[in-house]
């Protein structure tokens, strides 16, 4: 095995991660028609509803009960960045603030000191079908940050940095930069907040796409960085000179330039980087902190709190037919 290459693992629905990344989850559903609720137009017999993870008929519900997705939920300590590749999702969340995103934007949500969001996967078109695919990226914050107020921050598709390489053949390979810098180009800056503001950190969050047979050098980065290659779509593909089959992830060592030849199929691989925070985890569910003390004092405050409430008419809350568009909660309003 090429001294570049630490780890090869095969992938499932939650991808393995390393720190400061605490979790990775790719979702593709292929939702069929929707209803005048906006869940799937088919019947839900047979599914174990509220904790439906099980691909059946092409697609899943979730936790949802009449729209897939997931309805109200804390979250402490961390951050969610939620980059849709296809199909749309609602977010609701409990400082009055929502949105529906999708196609290639990204969602970047601070969950700091306490917050609970919804994030429901609506079956827009009740005439056609409505896939999707997300994925769900959990980054941790600080120990100075993770008591931080509350936000999110959208990364709109037509504000994604993009970098085209073509190869020696003129075949291309396309690197959507939502965090970190490549060639040069640097993606949105992310929430001040979060582990990824300081380029010291060297965080990295991008989407690759290689045409078949393309060819494509992932640059090398400093020494001691945590970054894994995640290989989720086409067929084979060489890096470093190793064969890897499709649905694989790839840890390598972050000083190395790595050679990556595609296969005969088009490939899609999704790069997450950084350096480690290098503090204790202790996670329960949807709370990461510190310490277990920190937890308790989480669980203590939660059911004091909830975080704010909930200010919306049903923990499954839609949008209706608008379009892309995010409100924040000091009443910002941005459309699409």
């Amino acid at each position: 095995m090429s001294s570049a290459i630490k780890q090869i693992f095969p992938l499932d629905f939650q991808w393995p991660t390393l720190d400061p990344f605490l979790f990775c989850a790719h979702h593709k559903d292929e939702y069929p028609a929707g209803n005048p609720q906006m869940g799937p137009d088919a019947s839900l017999k047979g599914r174990n509803i509220g904790q439906d993870f099980t691909l059946k008929d092409g697609w899943r519900m979730y936790h949802g009960e009449q729209v897939a997705g997931f309805p109200a939920h804390p979250h402490r300590g961390f951050e969610t960045i939620t980059v849709v590749t296809e199909g749309l999702v609602d977010h609701s969340d409990s400082m009055g603030a929502a949105g529906r995103y999708g196609g290639g934007d990204t969602q970047w949500m601070t969950a700091g000191k306490g917050v609970q969001h919804s994030e429901m996967f609506p079956c827009v078109h009740a005439d056609k079908s409505n896939p999707l695919e997300l994925f769900q990226i959990w980054l941790n914050l600080p120990a100075r940050s993770k008591m931080c107020e509350p936000h999110f921050k959208m990364l709109w598709r037509e504000e994604i940095p993009k970098v085209e390489h073509t190869d020696a053949q003129g075949r291309l390979v396309t690197i959507d930069i939502i965090a970190g810098h490549c060639d040069g180009v640097s993606a949105v800056a992310p929430p001040p907040e979060s582990w990824a503001y300081d380029n010291a950190n060297r965080i990295a969050v991008w989407t690759i796409k290689m045409a078949p047979g393309a060819e494509w050098v992932l640059p090398a980065d400093e020494v001691g960085l945590n970054r894994i290659l995640y290989f989720y779509q086409g067929m084979k593909m060489s890096v470093a000179g190793q064969d890897i089959d499709a649905e694989h992830g790839i840890h390598l060592a972050s000083d190395h330039p790595v050679t990556l030849k595609n296969g005969d199929d088009e490939a899609r691989l999704v790069l997450l980087q950084g350096k480690p925070i290098a503090e204790p985890v202790v996670q329960y569910g949807p709370f990461v902190m510190n310490t277990e003390a920190e937890i308790r004092q989480t669980f203590h405050e939660y059911q004091q709190t909830q975080f704010g409430g909930w200010p919306w008419p049903d923990h499954e809350h839609t949008h209706g037919h608008q379009g892309r568009f995010a409100k924040h909660a000091d009443g910002q309003i941005e459309e699409r």
